[in-house]
């Protein structure tokens, strides 16, 4: 079995995390540097990323999560927002960054620029929101993958109040929408939870060959 699928083996949803084990800024660093690699529609990352440290705010944010402890006891939480109502400018701001990365005129991205206005332009408010929504999940993914060669627990959650986050965040005020969130840090050794043996479906119930 190769070393990835071990780690992906290893790596369960912690339900309770060490509080006093902290991650080291190193490896801190590779989490956000592997989220920031991950894969999006167009390369367009239309959402934030926003780490929360402060013990008053996790607090407060334990509270829109119905008080789960892994908020306030994991070493970072992840909120992974997106961006509401995207639009040109985005677009714009990305293809002036293909332009001085790869030393391409801009003029020679203009028809991958008017294809992604378009494409956008073409969505509902609505449609837009769900789509930059469903690329935070694409980020969660590599943050999951990314701590687990790490041997640093991360926890996807879905269950909270995100517009109690948005409220608490200020992501109204900035265009923002708390999609996903996701707890790091380390599991407690009183957390049942990791002796769970896993439990997934077989290739043959999850994979279809056509």
């Amino acid at each position: 079995m190769s070393t990835l699928l071990e780690n992906l083996n290893w790596r369960y949803a912690t339900k309770k995390f060490d509080a006093t084990k902290k991650i080291s800024a190193s490896d801190l660093n590779t989490l956000k540097e592997a989220v920031r690699l991950s894969a999006s529609s167009y390369g367009l990352q239309p959402y934030k990323v926003v780490i929360v440290e402060n013990p008053e705010i996790r607090e407060k944010l334990k509270a829109a999560a119905y008080g789960q402890t892994q908020i306030t006891d994991a070493s970072q939480l992840f909120i992974f927002a997106n961006d509401l109502n995207l639009g040109a400018v985005s677009v714009d701001d990305y293809i002036k960054n293909i332009s001085e990365t790869r030393g391409v005129p801009a003029d020679a991205l203009a028809g991958f620029s008017d294809m992604m206005k378009g494409t956008i332009a073409n969505l509902s408010d609505d449609n837009k929101n769900i789509w930059t929504a469903k690329q935070t999940y694409i980020a969660l993914g590599t943050l999951l993958s990314a701590a687990s060669e790490l041997k640093i627990d991360a926890t996807p959650m879905e269950g909270f109040n995100a517009a109690a986050f948005n409220e608490i965040l200020g992501f109204d005020k900035l265009g923002l929408n708390a999609s996903v969130i996701a707890t790091v840090g380390y599991r407690h050794d009183e957390d049942d939870a990791q002796h769970y043996k896993k439990v997934r479906k077989s290739h043959e119930e999850l994979f279809i060959t056509i």
